[in-house]
């Protein structure tokens, strides 16, 4: 059956896209990758040594950054639904971190508590945002609640959130938790994209 032309162009767009060319060439597993790169030459977000908890890790791009970042003595604990390929030194966790058996696993790889959550969840779109957003929001709210359970004083959180209903109110109780909360749009973000990063420093316990 022929691709419809819509498919066609996200091909065509995908294919030509400069960050998809570099990640093949860098050897990372996604074009996101960049996009925590960039948040972490702004944020710093990164420190040698450190325990990071990746939410919705798969295909792995995130993780391999995290990896990059926290050098050996660090920790990273990946979790997704999907199943995620190994990478060196980096602790996968298939299943939903919000079921009692999956945050266990992930609590007792931790040894303690998190210095940075990170989360590049988001739904399957279907097109239709007043179905797609409050399923996004719905995702960040559960990172934002792992992160409350998981980080040490002074921690960070950074999470993809989609513009629209129930934003202001994620904002609002993110300030809440954290000193300093920024928004950033990267530049390996497409901009057609409502996607942008929320990144929460110094959290207050």
């Amino acid at each position: 059956m022929a691709r419809s032309k819509t498919s066609k162009v996200w091909l065509k767009e995908h294919f030509d896209d400069v960050y998809v060319k570099k990640s093949q060439e860098d050897g990372y597993r996604s074009r996101a990758s960049y996009k925590l790169k960039e948040l972490h030459e702004k944020d710093r977000l990164f420190k040698q040594g450190m325990t990071v908890i990746d939410l919705g890790s798969a295909p792995g791009g995130w993780s391999q950054v995290a990896t990059e970042y926290i050098g050996g003595k660090g920790k990273v604990i990946a979790s997704d639904i999907l199943l995620m390929d190994p990478l060196p030194d980096v602790t996968f966790i298939q299943g939903d971190f919000t079921e009692d058996e999956v945050f266990e696993k992930l609590m007792s790889e931790i040894d303690g508590e998190a210095d940075l959550v990170i989360s590049d969840m988001a739904p399957n779109m279907s097109g239709n945002a007043a179905i797609d957003i409050p399923n996004a929001m719905h995702l960040v709210e559960l990172a934002l609640d792992m992160a409350k359970q998981t980080l040490r004083v002074n921690g960070s959180f950074v999470a993809k959130v989609f513009q629209g209903e129930g934003f202001d109110e994620l904002l609002k109780e993110m300030r809440s938790c954290f000193t300093k909360v920024v928004s950033r749009k990267p530049d390996s973000s497409r901009a057609r994209s409502r996607e942008i990063y929320l990144v929460g420093v110094g959290f207050k316990k």
